[in-house]
């Protein structure tokens, strides 16, 4: 870790040391996270020198109150933090101050009772449409086993084709999709919740081949999607695909395997579905977390207006 000139007394940078080398050699962070808390808590003690009118020492981190804690998320937020940087910021300190209390130096109650600045929420980055075809085309997969890129091609068009979680998609049963009458999937989701989504006749068709194709026996008490060896498909695998076919396609860095299901989402919006039976088809349980995606709707008109219109 780089060294910088701190301004604090010796036993507050002796604990400081103390509890930098904790998070390093029991909690084992990473070193990049171990950067951040540096960072935050010499910023911290920074404020503090002018707060209390000299180095901070244990004695005054002793005295602190909550009104202290939000003194500091002003002064930094009057230096240009962000509502994520105030966030991470208070998380160091609280750290470091629940470290000091454990050793009997501080109390962390005030750190505890200080509510973290809310954080904005980051609008869903979905493919375009035309993209997000070319994704889940069987002839633009890149693995070389004609069963692999069929698997992926199966696995990627349910992910746009029924908006399923990557974790739903590789937790199908052998027995599922084994006929072409079946053009409904009950879905268990997060928290337990079941809904039943559509499949495209195309997805039906993707499956189909890969099952052609499949060298391992795909029972019905089993695992649909296999990995190369015959066990089960990891997330990570179709994650990486995915990287791969950003490269190969020219895509973006956002184009992941859950940026479908964002696709999905804003794809059928855009042509006039409605929020409520979004909301059933994606399994969320509350209608405010699909909202979001009238937000990215929005955004792509208002991009379109200002390239189209001539006074834009």
């Amino acid at each position: 870790m780089q060294e910088f000139l701190i301004s604090a007394r010796q036993d507050l940078l002796d604990a400081r040391a103390d509890w930098l080398k904790v998070l390093g050699s029991e909690r084992r962070l990473a070193a990049l996270t171990l950067d951040a808390y540096e960072r935050d808590t010499r910023q911290f003690f920074q404020f503090l020198t002018g707060h209390c009118g000299g180095p901070p020492g244990i004695a005054d981190i002793r005295e602190l109150r909550t009104a202290d804690l939000r003194a500091y998320l002003s002064y930094r937020r009057s230096g240009g933090a962000g509502a994520r940087t105030l966030g991470r910021g208070l998380a160091g300190v609280r750290s470091f101050l629940r470290f000091l209390e454990r050793r009997g130096l501080a109390n962390a109650a005030g750190a505890a009772a200080l509510r973290a600045p809310k954080q904005p929420k980051s609008l869903p980055k979905p493919l375009t449409a035309v993209d997000a075809k070319r994704v889940v085309s069987s002839g633009e997969q890149l693995a070389e086993e004609p069963w692999i890129a069929a698997r992926n091609a199966a696995v990627l068009t349910l992910l746009y084709g029924s908006g399923l979680r990557i974790s739903e998609a590789l937790g199908l049963s052998g027995g599922d999709l084994a006929s072409p009458g079946d053009t409904v999937l009950r879905i268990t989701g997060k928290g337990g919740k079941t809904r039943l989504v559509p499949v495209l006749p195309v997805a039906l068709q993707a499956v189909a081949e890969y099952r052609r194709l499949c060298p391992y026996d795909l029972d019905a008490r089993g695992l649909l999607f296999r990995g190369a060896r015959g066990g089960a498909l990891q997330p990570a695998i179709v994650q990486r695909e995915m990287q791969k076919m950003r490269s190969a396609l020219n895509l973006p860095a956002t184009a992941t395997p859950h940026a479908l299901r964002h696709s999905f989402a804003t794809h059928l919006l855009g042509r006039g579905g409605d929020l409520r039976t979004i909301q059933e088809l994606l399994g969320h349980a509350s209608l405010s977390t699909t909202q979001i995606y009238t937000g990215v709707d929005t955004q792509r008109l208002l991009e379109i207006y200002e390239a189209a219109h001539p006074r834009a």
